[in-house]
């Protein structure tokens, strides 16, 4: 933090280790929905900045070769790759920072995360670090909180069953937001790729909410009927979109809300029809995604998330871009959001910078009110200036 003094050329910045992190509230998933509100209203309104020439970049990534030229160089492999996601946020937050990490599915046999998360937090106008902590929790919290959103706004008022498909980090973070805001939940259904995975999962909602019937179901097809909210959090499958989770019209219950933040297969027919309404965390997003890839780059080679498909068929001119309508406006009132109990909404994210921003800037500011937190030197006075 830079002094007021404007004589003075000291900078300090507060280092928050993961478990300062959580003494400063970054797991609190209804607080974090809360945020992350504001942020997608924000973003609808246009007081932000991202990367890229439209500000609308979801960061610069490294990737490497499958087979290196030079030694020492990684070669390619699942899920790794370095990547940098710089934003700007208005509102009461005037706070821009980055967050920075690296990913690698190896890591898990070595007991590590897969992706592993730095974030530092900046002085808008000086640019000097008011903050640099350990960032896992934090994205998974805020990835978790956006779909929140959606279940604050969209999710039939009485939702008791919850569908999970992929019972990973990301779907357990999004459970937990949805509980906050629907606390009637009272059943989860659990579809996973292995049984050791499942089966943990499984363990993990028992413990941490022990008062949910918690059932392994064995098909897509259990996890999705008669679910209130479904959540679809696999990865992308090397199968391409018939390795993804098949969201099918005739198993979806009438007033379902569908949470889609990883991969996903919708048939067009349905997500052109008057059934679906057809939601994403923001446009700007999507469109940046195919102008940086090219109308050759399709969803399946990206992330498989279901709003780079729409976006796709907007370019097509199969669906019609007013179909597509951000969670922001809807939260802010400009556009309508669940009207009865039988409609079916499908709701995109693909995660920006701006959550990571926002959520940051007020877990630093709980840790700065309850002094939690190691105080660290940038420099009493700049060597070169």
């Amino acid at each position: 933090m830079v002094s007021e003094n404007t004589n003075n050329t000291r900078i300090d910045f507060l280092y928050l280790s993961e478990p300062d992190m959580i003494a400063a509230g970054v797991t609190d998933s209804a607080k974090c929905v809360e945020t992350m509100e504001e942020t997608l209203i924000l973003l609808a309104d246009g007081d932000y900045r991202m990367a890229g020439a439209s500000a609308n970049s979801h960061g610069a990534q490294i990737n490497f070769p499958a087979e290196p030229e030079h030694a020492g160089m990684p070669a390619d492999g699942p899920d790794r790759r370095f990547m940098a996601m710089p934003a700007y946020l208005g509102g009461r937050f005037n706070a821009t920072g980055v967050k920075w990490y690296g990913s690698n599915t190896e890591n898990r046999r070595h007991d590590l995360p897969r992706s592993i998360h730095v974030f530092v937090l900046n002085d808008t106008v000086t640019g000097a670090p008011t903050a640099i902590m350990s960032a896992n929790l934090l994205s998974a919290y805020r990835t978790g909180a956006v779909p929140g959103v959606g279940v604050k706004h969209l999710a039939i008022k009485d939702a008791k069953t919850v569908g999970i498909i992929g019972p990973g980090v990301m779907s357990r973070t999004i459970f937990d937001s949805a509980v906050s805001q629907r606390p009637g939940i009272d059943t989860v259904k659990i579809k996973g790729r292995s049984a050791g995975s499942t089966d943990k999962a499984a363990d993990w909602f028992r413990e941490n909410h022990p008062n949910v019937d918690v059932q392994v179901v064995d098909t897509e097809q259990e996890a999705i009927e008669d679910s209130d909210i479904v959540i679809g959090g696999t990865s992308t499958s090397k199968e391409g979109p018939s390795g993804f989770p098949h969201f099918r019209r005739k198993w979806l219950k009438p007033g379902a809300l569908l949470l889609c933040p990883a991969a996903a297969r919708f048939d067009d027919d349905f997500i052109t029809s008057d059934e679906a309404n057809l939601v994403v965390d923001y446009k700007g997003l999507y469109a940046e995604w195919f102008h940086e890839n090219g109308p050759d780059v399709t969803y399946e080679e990206l992330l498989g998330i279901p709003g780079n498909r729409w976006w796709d068929m907007y370019q097509e001119g199969t669906l019609p871009e007013e179909k597509l309508v951000n969670i922001g406006d809807i939260a802010s009132g400009k556009a309508p959001g669940r009207e009865n109990d039988d409609q079916i909404f499908c709701y995109s994210i693909g995660g920006m910078p701006v959550e990571d921003v926002a959520w940051a800037t007020d877990v630093l500011a709980n840790a700065r009110e309850k002094g939690i937190g190691t105080t660290l030197n940038l420099w009493d006075t700049p060597t070169l200036r």
